[in-house]
């Protein structure tokens, strides 16, 4: 589960889908298949929608059909919640209010307007629609210096208790458990947390240690807790390469998946784990696909 922005340039699209950034560009000129939103900087943002209708297109151009009647087909099979419309004006548009509450360290209507996010779509659109790209927005501007650190640890602060809240409960079933945790040393847990919850509307439950957890501490409690899955996360490839000797042993014991944008095959091959790829949201879906 690496952390991609659920808005993504087209460079990052064209990579995810096979297609070339030319190819995709004439599809949404031709055929209006792409329709992205425009970044604060100008640049064009394309969302999990976008990415759906081009591999929708894909497997209908395998199929031998034309590339116009493709398109159309591709345009068809649009759920709801992709659809373009009033819902995805009031997303868009709750969406930029949330960031501007947010940016001003107005507590009680960023509250308001996650309420008013959450009462409208679903959980799962608001955190990869919303969320996951307003966080790496929020990472961009921390990097070039265009966000402060009350904007910073104030969004993060006020997102992370809002998730948590909506978490109250995942601990509870009979469905199989994950034990979620961040790497030594590492404090950014906003899409771990993600994960976690999207993993339990699916049916699982979770068992959360948070930032900064020894592998060791993870070890201890293999037996109290009988995850199915351990899910270690970190940003930085640092991080898990300090704990590498630690993970191969822990892999020995339990299903290992490594996560975040820190997570990288080779430590996967040399600890014993797998990759968790793409957003958080579609990392649990396919969890929650493959151990049905």
């Amino acid at each position: 589960m690496s952390t991609p922005p659920a808005h993504l340039r087209i460079g990052a699209l064209s990579r995810r889908v096979g297609v070339s950034p030319e190819l995709l560009r004439a599809w949404e000129q031709r055929y209006g298949l792409l329709r992205p939103l425009r970044s604060r900087g100008g640049f064009r943002l394309y969302s999990h929608a976008d990415e759906e209708r081009v591999r929708s297109m894909r497997r209908h151009l395998d199929a031998g059909v034309s590339a116009a009647e493709a398109a159309r087909l591709a345009l068809a099979e649009t759920t709801p919640d992709q659809a373009e419309g009033p819902e995805s004006a009031d997303l868009e548009r709750l969406s930029l209010e949330l960031r501007g509450t947010l940016d001003r360290l107005d507590d009680p209507n960023a509250q308001a307007c996650f309420d008013r996010l959450l009462a409208t779509f679903t959980l799962e659109t608001v955190l990869r629609d919303v969320l996951l790209p307003y966080l790496h927005e929020l990472g961009e501007r921390w990097d070039q210096g265009e966000a402060t650190v009350a904007q910073e640890h104030f969004a993060s602060n006020v997102l992370r208790g809002r998730l948590l809240g909506l978490a109250r409960d995942w601990g509870r079933g009979g469905g199989p458990r994950a034990m979620l945790a961040c790497a030594p040393g590492e404090l950014h847990d906003l899409p771990l947390i993600i994960f976690g919850l999207v993993l339990a509307r699916r049916g699982w439950v979770i068992t959360y240690l948070g930032p900064d957890t020894p592998i060791a501490t993870i070890e201890e409690h293999l037996a109290d807790v009988e995850p199915r899955l351990v899910v270690i996360a970190a940003a930085a490839t640092r991080r898990l390469r300090a704990a590498q000797p630690r993970l191969t042993e822990l892999a020995r014991h339990v299903p290992l998946a490594l996560a975040g944008a820190g997570a990288t095959a080779a430590i996967a091959r040399a600890t014993g784990a797998v990759v968790l790829e793409g957003d958080p949201v579609t990392a649990a879906e396919r969890v929650a696909d493959e151990h049905r």
